[in-house]
This record gives structure tokens, C-alpha cells and sequence, in this order.
């Protein structure tokens, strides 16, 4: 089987004032550090009002909906923004992750990649922040869990900022084990190693500014992967930041392209083991455009070595 790339162009028609760092420009990068690989191209859906209200209550949704300015921008927060093609790009970017769900889970393809935005990991049940507005990932294992009949699902964000609004969206579901790595301290201030959530199901593993691959290694090792590997999940779904990049100017761990590709592969192992291989992941941050060009290559190169057997 191949590797699905899950995108749409309307997930360029979201816009940002002048300055933003989350920015057109990030997925025109990844989709241009894709073109010729072997990959299966298809078109992101509009996610289902009812994937979303699996995560978040609707009057959470028709607000964002009736927020959206017919120009220009409407501030949410100091860093979110919506402009009048917002709502459409929000709607791809969670309809692209549970199609990716619904592919991998029905052997259409081996795993999959879903390269849009705006990023959703810190979107929370009624708050959207941090660019986000909608939890992709959170709706995508829900989907698999609750369409799907799976009964357990990981959740694995190694973004350099904590996934908050993952976590908040998921932790009081025990079918989901959640697992994020990110810079401490860092926005949104959230993620200490001690809040593991109401059923012990979440993971949060803090590094320090200047952290580099080896540190961040050796905490995958000891934190993350043996509790994955407890966990034996039916389904790996990754958050998949690489603001964590030593060239990103919005943080300070020291990974490179290698780190990303050697976790991406760690992750495929345990798919391996447990669950078929079956892994999709998510397009989070990432703001400097040639290392996130380079990163998401080099992750979605792992990828695609392994969905065909390598």
C-alpha cells in the first residue's frame, strides 16, 4: 500500500495580517517538499458538522461560523484570526483527518499525511487559541473510536508548544492515551509532567530551551514510547509540529530534520506491533519555511518507506 496526502486549496484561503507567522506561505513550503514523492493525493472533504460535535458543543461551532468577517480580519485573540476564508479551511482541516482515519482504517492506504491549515492542537471544547480553531486530531480519534468501534487510540504531538487543546478535548475519554512533548516553559503555559489527567491517560513531557535530539531521544524513550507500548493502541495518530526545528524563531529546542525522521520511525515500530501499521498524522506548527519544508520531507519520507514496507 502507499502513503495518502490529504490537502485542499482551501485551506490556503485562510489569511493572516501581514507579520503572522502562521502564514499562507507554511503550506505552500510542505506541499512544494512534496512534490514527486509517491504519494496518494487526495482531496481534503469539508468535515461533518457531527465529527465536530464530538469535540466541541455547536454553539461553539456557529460561533466561529458567524465570527468569520466577510473582509479583512476578525480577532479571536491576541495570535487567532479569521478571515472570510477561515471557516472553510478549518472545516478541511478536520474533514482532511477523519477521511485519513476512515482510508487507513478501511486499507486504502497504508497511513497517511494531512498537510492543511490552520493547526488545531490547542483548540479547546470552546476556546480557540494559538491559531487554532478546531481540534483536528481530537475529532479524528473520536471519529475512530466512536464511528469505528476502536477501543483504544494514541495521540502523540511532538509540536514544540504543549497541546493543550488536544489535551482537553480527549483526557476524559480512557480510550485515548495522549502523549505531548514541547518546550516548558513556553505559550500556552500548560503541560507539567505531574498533570496526567483524570484516568492517568495523558503524558506530558517537558523540555528545556536549548533541548537538542539527543535530550529529546531520550525522553521519547523513557516517557513516551513505553507507555505507548503499554498501551497497545488500535490507532496512532500524530500531531506533528516542527516548530521544534532549531531554525524556528518561535522557540528554542535544537532539532533537526534526523530527530523528526527518527521518532517518525519509532512511532511506525509500534504501529507495527499493534495496530497494523495504521498511523495518520496531522500538520501542526512550524514557522520557519525551509526547516519546515525539509521536516515534514523527512517525516512524510518515513512515512512512505514504511506504508510500503520498508
Amino acid at each position: 500500500m502507499t502513503t495518502a496526502l490529504l490537502t485542499h486549496p482551501d485551506c490556503a484561503g485562510h489569511h493572516t495580517p501581514p507579520g503572522h507567522p502562521e502564514q499562507v506561505a507554511r503550506l505552500d513550503a510542505v506541499l512544494s517538499a512534496l512534490e514527486g514523492a509517491d504519494l496518494l493525493r487526495v482531496t481534503a472533504p469539508l468535515a461533518a458538522e457531527d465529527d465536530l460535535l464530538r469535540v466541541h458543543p455547536k454553539a461553539y461551532v456557529d460561533s466561529i461560523r458567524a465570527a468569520a468577517p466577510a473582509e479583512g480580519w476578525a480577532a479571536l485573540d491576541p495570535d487567532t484570526y479569521l478571515s472570510p476564508g477561515s471557516v472553510a479551511a478549518a472545516f478541511r482541516g478536520a474533514g482532511a483527518a477523519v477521511r485519513a482515519v476512515d482510508m487507513v482504517l478501511a486499507g486504502e492506504a497504508a497511513n497517511a499525511f494531512c498537510a492543511t491549515r490552520p493547526p488545531g492542537h490547542h483548540a479547546e471544547r470552546e476556546t480557540a487559541m494559538g491559531f487554532c480553531l478546531f481540534g483536528n486530531v481530537a475529532a479524528a480519534a473520536m471519529h475512530a473510536l466512536d464511528h469505528h468501534g476502536l477501543s483504544r487510540v494514541a495521540i502523540v504531538d511532538f509540536d514544540v508548544h504543549h497541546g493543550n487543546g488536544t489535551q482537553n478535548l480527549v483526557e476524559d475519554d480512557p480510550r485515548v492515551l495522549f502523549c505531548s512533548s514541547h518546550q516548558m516553559p513556553l505559550y500556552p503555559g500548560t503541560g507539567e509532567p505531574a498533570d496526567t489527567g483524570p484516568h492517568d491517560t495523558v503524558v506530558n513531557v517537558a523540555l528545556p530551551d536549548g533541548a537538542d535530539g539527543r535530550t529529546f531521544r531520550a525522553a521519547m524513550e523513557r516517557e513516551v514510547l513505553p507507555r505507548l507500548d503499554a498501551f497497545a493502541p488500535e490507532l496512532i495518530l500524530i500531531s506533528a509540529g516542527f516548530d521544534a526545528h532549531a531554525d524556528d524563531p518561535l522557540a528554542g529546542l535544537r532539532l533537526t530534520e534526523a530527530d523528526f525522521a527518527w521518532i517518525t520511525g519509532k512511532l511506525c515500530d509500534l504501529a507495527d506491533t499493534h495496530a497494523g501499521g495504521k498511523v495518520v498524522s496531522c500538520l501542526e506548527g512550524g514557522y520557519d519555511l525551509d526547516a519546515l519544508g525539509r521536516s515534514a520531507r523527512a517525516h512524510v519520507d518515513v512515512l512512505i518507506e514504511r506504508g510500503t514496507g520498508g
